[in-house]
């Protein structure tokens, strides 16, 4: 499954940024690097920290539009 990111407004994707990655809105900081440092035990709030520019409502954002994604696929 891959999530269509184009209607999230926390993130952008621009084929000059980043390689054209899906990155968060006004950063350079891929979603990716969300995503890897919550499976190796992360929190939120470190991960905000560690990359500023990073806002905690853009990374709930970005967590609730993919909840929504996955429940449209189970149909819940």
């Amino acid at each position: 499954m891959v999530t269509d990111w184009e209607y999230c407004p926390a993130v952008e994707r621009r084929p000059e940024r980043v390689s054209g990655v899906w990155v968060f809105t006004g950063t350079r900081i891929p979603l990716v690097a969300l995503y890897e440092n919550l499976a190796d035990g992360a929190s939120i709030d470190d991960f905000v920290e560690w990359f500023p520019g990073v806002e905690k409502d853009q990374v709930r954002e970005v967590l609730k539009f993919e909840a929504q994604a996955l429940r449209s696929i189970v149909g819940h």
